[in-house]
């Protein structure tokens, strides 16, 4: 069976067609999505993309879905998890209530909660104020934050703990910041540019940060729930749409690939809400 992998960051499988924005591992196809999917009609038995669909807006997101729906085989699987509003909507009025009446585990957890609504949207800078939490030496729901948001939380968490064994770390001999800047600016062509951008726009030139950064494609620009996004692959074309759990699936040996589980069983992104699709035949 030919199975597709589409935004596939480091989370791929050999056996798999690897495509994301740019190449993050040998074999992984560099193509942006934003123009489509660069296959032929029916080329695949499974489409599967995780956490992708919400950075596309609404608009786009449609032309996307129709897009997977192009290049699957009748009959073909499309298996989209994406991060669950409903699931981020009860938890933050579960959190609201209890931190409301005192509870100083619910207010960590309510600050957290917002930040996983709210952040991914309106960040000018990459990482946002998820990764400053998550920096933090002293997180104090970290049990809560770990259960909600898995490898990808404790990822940040160890790099944080990494980031500030290496900041108490002696000099190690490098140039002056002074001497780095003069040595970027006469090897590195890119620096060079900013570094004039910076003095012909002056102040104008954060704000080109921003763009920059807000188009660059990690900001998320929809959210979805079991019944919206039920809704919108209906009107893709696609049938029998089903929830699944992370290791639920029409895919034959789906939980091997470990895509949407660890090798040890655990879910990669619990805060996901995973449906499954197909094409109807002619």
């Amino acid at each position: 069976m030919n199975y597709l992998n589409l935004g596939c960051g480091r989370r791929f499988h050999p056996e798999w067609t690897n495509v994301d924005f740019t190449s993050t591992g040998e074999g992984v196809i560099a193509h942006n999505l934003t123009q489509g999917i660069l296959f032929p009609d029916a080329s695949f038995n499974v489409v599967y993309h995780s956490h992708l669909l919400e950075h596309f807006s609404k608009t786009a997101a449609e032309l996307f879905l129709k897009e997977c729906w192009r290049v699957l085989h009748p009959q073909g699987v499309l298996r989209v998890a994406v991060p669950d509003l409903e699931q981020i909507a009860r938890t933050y009025l579960l959190a609201l209530e209890q931190a409301s009446i005192g509870s100083q585990e619910w207010a960590a957890n309510h600050e957290w909660i917002l930040l996983e609504m709210y952040d991914q949207t309106v960040r000018n800078y990459s990482g946002g104020d998820m990764a400053a939490y998550l920096f933090r030496e002293h997180i104090p729901n970290k049990e809560f934050v770990l259960k909600r948001c898995g490898a990808e939380a404790k990822s940040l968490i160890e790099a944080g703990h990494q980031y500030r064994q290496k900041s108490q770390q002696p000099p190690d001999g490098q140039p002056k910041h002074l001497l780095k800047q003069i040595y970027r600016f006469v090897r590195c062509p890119e620096y060079r540019r900013e570094s004039l951008l910076k003095i012909l726009l002056a102040q104008e030139y954060n704000a080109l940060q921003t763009g920059r950064f807000r188009q660059g494609g990690e900001v998320h620009q929809w959210m979805y729930d079991r019944y919206s996004l039920t809704v919108l692959l209906e009107k893709c074309g696609f049938q029998n749409i089903i929830q699944r759990t992370a290791t639920e699936s029409y895919i034959p040996g789906w939980v091997n690939f470990n895509l949407d589980t660890e090798p040890d069983g655990t879910v990669y992104k619990p805060d996901s809400i995973f449906v499954e699709a197909i094409k109807p035949a002619p």
